[in-house]
């Protein structure tokens, strides 16, 4: 009995450790949208000048904080199936994980310009 205590508290200390990172998208706009090449959706800071439509929310969770290239990374394959062409990241920080390290989050918007 103590042996599978020992083994599940490993269990989750471990676990603890181990983060899972996570983009979700949720449609908020009317119609579809051909996917677009994520290579080529912009990841973005500020509401561009051009006109654009708004195609869904971007939560994003559990990247290390030096995986901010993976994230943005991901972002863009999730976004480019909603047809976007950019992603406005609207605010974003770091999360305590413990031991001096961090997880990053962002929050923001898929977008469509006009043509």
């Amino acid at each position: 009995m103590r042996k599978l205590l020992l083994i599940g508290v490993s269990c989750l200390a471990v676990a603890s450790f181990v983060g899972c990172a996570n983009v979700d998208v949720t449609k908020t706009a009317a119609g579809y949208y051909d996917k677009t090449d994520p290579n080529t959706v912009e990841i973005l800071k500020t509401r561009p000048d051009r006109r654009y439509v708004e195609l869904g929310t971007v939560t994003v969770t559990g990247f290390d904080s030096s995986d901010t290239a993976k994230m943005h990374n991901a972002v863009r394959a999730k976004a480019s199936a909603l047809g976007a062409t950019a992603v406005i990241l609207t605010d974003e920080g770091l999360v305590p994980k413990g031991f001096g390290q961090y997880h990053r989050w962002a929050t923001g918007v898929a977008i469509r310009y006009h043509e």
